[in-house]
C-alpha cells in the first residue's frame, strides 16, 4: 500500500529543506526540543518522524521529545479477566475511522481530574481533521447504536502508530479501543504505538518505557516501511446478541 501523495511530498520537502527538529539527542538532554512553529501538515510530519510531538496547539508551540518514552508493542497488550470478558461478550460497536472529528471531538471535551481544559486546540482539530482525509491519522470508535461512548486516536506513518488521547464515557470503554487498535495493527505488521509520557494506567496495560536511544532506533526502523495511507478496517466488531 503505497503512501499518501500528501505525505510523499512532505517527506520531499523535508529532504531538500532539512527537519527544524533534530534528529539525535545525547541521553539526559532537554525534553522541550523546539518552542514555535506551526500545527501543519509540514510541521507535523516533520516532528513526527524525529521523534516529537506537540504538548498543545497554542503558540508558541512547545515541541516535546521525552526520555524515557512509553510504548506498546501490539502483541504485548494485557487483556484482564475482566477485559477478556467484555471482549468475549461484546456489547458495542468498534468502528475505525467511522467519525474521526467526532472522536478526537471527545477526547478534547471528556473532563479530567486535575485537569482545565484541554490542550487539544481548535487548531489541532482542524489540521489533524485534515491529515485524516489523507489517511495519516486514525480513530477506533466505541459505539452502542449511533453514540459514541469512548474511542482514541492517533497518526500513523510508516510500521508506527502515535496515540495521541484516549476517552471513556463507560468503563472500559476506551481499553476496548486500544485493544481493537492492538490487534488490528498486529495483523499489518506495525512495530509498536508511541504512548509518549509514562503513566501507570498505561503500563498495566502492557506499554513499557524506553530510552530516548532505544525509542529513536526503533522509530527509524518502524519509519522504513510505507505507510497504511488509507480507511482502516477491522473485520466484524459489531455487538453480540
Amino acid at each position: 500500500m503505497a503512501d499518501a501523495p500528501l505525505y510523499r511530498a512532505l517527506r520531499r520537502k523535508l529532504e531538500r529543506s532539512g527537519s527544524p527538529f533534530p534528529s539525535r539527542l545525547d541521553p539526559g538532554e532537554g525534553e522541550l526540543v523546539l518552542l514555535g512553529g506551526d500545527i501543519t501538515p509540514h510541521w507535523l510530519v516533520a516532528a513526527y518522524t524525529c521523534g516529537a510531538f506537540p504538548w498543545t496547539g497554542e503558540p508558541p508551540v512547545p515541541w516535546y521529545n521525552p526520555d524515557p518514552r512509553l510504548i506498546l508493542l501490539p502483541e504485548e497488550f494485557k487483556l484482564s479477566r475482566s477485559m477478556r470478558k467484555l471482549v468475549k461478550n461484546l456489547a458495542y460497536a468498534i468502528r475505525f475511522d467511522h467519525d474521526f472529528e467526532a472522536v478526537m471531538r471527545g477526547c478534547s471535551t471528556t473532563p479530567r481530574p486535575g485537569q482545565k481544559g484541554s490542550w487539544i486546540t481548535r487548531n489541532m482539530i482542524r489540521v489533524y481533521c485534515e491529515l485524516f482525509k489523507h489517511g495519516m491519522t486514525h480513530s477506533v470508535g466505541v459505539y452502542r447504536g449511533d453514540r459514541l461512548l469512548g474511542g482514541l486516536y492517533g497518526l500513523s506513518f510508516g510500521r508506527a502508530f502515535f496515540g495521541e488521547s484516549m476517552f471513556s464515557l463507560e468503563p472500559n470503554t476506551s481499553k476496548l479501543a486500544l485493544w481493537a487498535l492492538c490487534e488490528f495493527l498486529k495483523g499489518q505488521g506495525f512495530h509498536f504505538i508511541d504512548c509518549q509520557q509514562v503513566t501507570a494506567h498505561l503500563i498495566s496495560l502492557g506499554a513499557k518505557p524506553v530510552d530516548r536511544v532505544h525509542y529513536m532506533a526503533m522509530l527509524e526502523q518502524a519509519a522504513c516501511h510505507e505507510s497504511l495511507h488509507e480507511p482502516w478496517q477491522f473485520g466484524s466488531m459489531e455487538p453480540k446478541v
